[in-house]
């Protein structure tokens, strides 16, 4: 099967990238990203700084399945029309066009204050990617909303650094929701959610990834 991976370069995007490589019944992965990735016998990766302007590209590229990991913060985006280009537009955008080319199955990484009711902007936004993805018609759709996601990441989250040494530390204790969710296992629910491919939707919550 061909897997599109988005944010193939984030930090759950890139462990997806690694297990979908290794995966025995994936045989091709598309990751579009902005810079290019190290080669791979299975890699195809369409590189531009506007990855909108890859879409025509990827009609030439028809895939089995998409696996979403896009995502930033408004901080690093710059402003919220710029994270909402990330993860909302972009991540519908690519659904659509794989849908139309045959897609069957999508894994996309949300969040758990996903919700079309909280007035605020990361959490509507989330809640709205959601809801548009499902109407797209996948015959197989999986939410994944992971709560501290843990491992290296490119930049530096002051917020991460303090809380993440507590939070490993009362593990033992913490109820499996609160515990911190290591990108690997996130990104080992998309790959084998794409890879399955069962009919419906399913959510995957922090709770299943700890």
């Amino acid at each position: 099967m061909k897997v599109l991976i988005l944010g193939a370069t984030g930090l759950v995007g890139r462990n997806a990238l690694r297990q979908a490589l290794e995966h025995g019944s994936i045989e091709t992965v598309i990751a579009p990203t902005r810079r290019a990735l190290p080669a791979h016998p299975k890699l195809d990766n369409p590189v531009s700084s506007d990855l909108q302007a890859l879409l025509p590209e990827m009609a030439r590229r028809p895939v089995d399945a998409v696996i979403c990991a896009m995502g930033t913060t408004i901080g690093k985006a710059g402003s919220k029309a710029a994270f909402r280009h990330v993860d909302y537009v972009l991540p519908v955008a690519f659904a659509k066009l794989a849908r139309q080319q045959g897609a069957g199955a999508f894994a996309l990484v949300s969040s758990p204050g996903a919700s079309l009711s909280i007035p605020l902007f990361y959490c509507r936004t989330k809640g709205e990617v959601e809801r548009d993805i499902r109407a797209i018609g996948f015959e197989s759709l999986t939410i994944v909303r992971p709560g501290m996601i843990g491992g290296e990441r490119d930049e530096f989250r002051l917020a991460e650094r303090m809380i993440f040494p507590l939070a490993a530390l009362l593990r033992p204790v913490l109820p499996r929701g609160l515990r911190i969710n290591p990108a690997a296992n996130i990104a080992r629910a998309l790959v084998a959610a794409v890879a399955a491919a069962l009919p419906g939707e399913r959510m995957i919550t922090s709770r299943d990834l700890s």
